[in-house]
């Protein structure tokens, strides 16, 4: 069991030392799945030249199949001196079928074979991804639709700026995980490139069929260059990076949903659910999910360095130093994937306080650019409007009212050209609605925006 399958050149033994540092088992034995079924297709690719005899050929693939079946039972035996996962599937398929297993390896290396084995895993993850992604996609989208006549307060600097409409706020997120859901799309049509037939490094010198091989496989086309195809990882990078992106999208929400929560803003209630409680404080619920999100991001983030630091340095072509890239991989997908399934859940059962949301619109003076708008409309150059209408918050302020709540002769003292006409446009509903540009807060834009967003979502389905 512990002969080493590339052992000929080698007069001695491998320290145990150097077997447990060396060996990869522990992590990439999640892969057993993609590697015998890259191996099924190998062997069948060899056959079709001629390599193997048919009756060969229908052994082999008899035979991964039970080693596949028994790795699956959790009977199989994983040991340091085998290293990796090719080693033992090869290695337990000798076991079962005896000689002609050593033919299985014919006409490739492991180099090309773990580069096909991370692209078939990332391709089933990045789909798994772009699932996960419809699903919170669709929990905001349920909301917006149950908040399209609801106010709130919308900020820059975390101070309250203008009035928008909770729909539009969360409407805001779509389009970030949509822009998500576009990176994972190209990252797939840049993952499903088929590296078998690359070798260790030069080609192969059997007359496989490529294209074949790719086609058993799902893959789109095949490498161009078989140097580049054994030594890429690009595609690993652009799975983590959109990963690291859309971490940050929802660390961004769920920064929101930690302040939102809160007794100062009050203007979300999470689920039970997705809440813990203090050992010591009784009234405590505590945004465990949001938190975490946050802190899950920056992990991820340390896995998209990781990778960039591993391969800067890298000569053609395969390099063991590559052997490490599966850890920040696999993470990032687990970690993503956890996330995604946590919040589309969590989202879905927000209970959003309509009317503190309502209040806080009301208050804080986030009408003050439409006095400055409204004065303009009078023939107010927008300048001396703008500081017009500075003048007229300065004195609220002092007064502890807002400008709504003026009386038209202490407007006219900053705003000499306001009319009786000018309380019905500070209305927050109309400071609302007039925002009815292209991609604008206005109800009727913004249900427009939900309806076009509700397409967009069912033809990525």
């Amino acid at each position: 069991m512990s002969e080493k399958m590339w052992g000929g050149r080698f007069a001695g033994g491998t320290d145990a030392l150097v077997e447990a540092f060396t060996s990869s088992i522990a992590v990439d034995k999640r892969l057993y799945a993609h590697d015998i079924e890259g191996s099924v297709a190998h062997v069948k690719t060899l056959a079709r030249a001629g390599v193997l005899a048919e009756e060969e050929a229908k052994t082999l693939v008899a035979g991964l199949g039970a080693v596949k079946k028994e790795i699956e039972s959790g009977n199989f035996v994983f040991t340091d001196a085998l290293e990796d996962i090719h080693m033992h599937v090869e290695s337990r398929l000798t076991e079962l079928l005896g000689p002609v297993a050593k033919k299985v390896h014919t006409g490739r290396s492991r180099n090309d074979q773990v580069a096909l084995d991370l692209r078939l895993y990332l391709r089933d993850e990045v789909r798994a991804v772009l699932g996960l992604l419809g699903d919170l996609k669709g929990a905001l989208l349920t909301q917006s639709a149950d908040h399209l006549d609801t106010v709130m307060p919308g900020y820059t600097h975390l101070q309250r700026a203008q009035p928008v409409l909770l729909a539009h706020h969360l409407l805001a997120y779509f389009e970030m995980f949509s822009r998500d859901s576009e990176r994972f799309r190209e990252c797939l049509a840049r993952v499903n490139v088929m590296p078998l037939g690359s070798a260790a490094l030069a080609g192969t010198t059997f007359p496989v069929d490529r294209a074949f091989t790719a086609g058993l496989l799902g893959f789109s086309g095949v490498t161009e260059n078989s140097l580049d195809a054994v030594s890429d990882r690009d595609f690993a990078l652009d799975f983590v990076s959109a990963a690291a992106i859309a971490m940050m999208h929802l660390s961004r929400l769920a920064e929101e949903l930690v302040l939102w929560s809160s007794a100062e803003f009050n203007f979300v209630r999470l689920p039970d659910a997705f809440t813990t409680g203090s050992s010591l404080m009784p009234q405590k619920k505590n945004p465990d999910v949001a938190e975490l999100t946050r802190g899950k991001t920056g992990r991820v983030y340390g896995d998209l360095t990781a990778l960039l630091t591993l391969m800067k340095g890298l000569p053609l072509a395969y390099n063991r130093d590559m052997q490490e890239d599966k850890i920040p991989v696999f993470d990032a997908a687990d970690t993503l994937k956890s996330a995604l399934a946590v919040f589309a859940r969590m989202t879905a059962a927000l209970s959003f306080n309509r009317e503190r949301l309502a209040e806080a619109a009301d208050r804080g003076y986030l009408n003050a650019t439409d006095l400055a708008d409204y004065l303009v409309g009078k023939g107010v150059p927008f300048r001396e409007a703008h500081s017009m209408a500075g003048r007229a918050v300065a004195y609220g302020v002092e007064k502890g009212r807002e400008l709504g709540d003026l009386t038209l002769s202490e407007l006219r003292e900053s705003c000499p050209a306001a009319g009786e006409d000018v309380f019905a446009f500070l209305e927050t509903r109309a400071v609302v609605d007039r925002r009815a540009c292209i991609g604008g807060t206005a109800r009727e834009r913004v249900a427009g925006a939900l309806a076009a967003a509700r397409k967009r979502l069912d033809s990525e389905l």
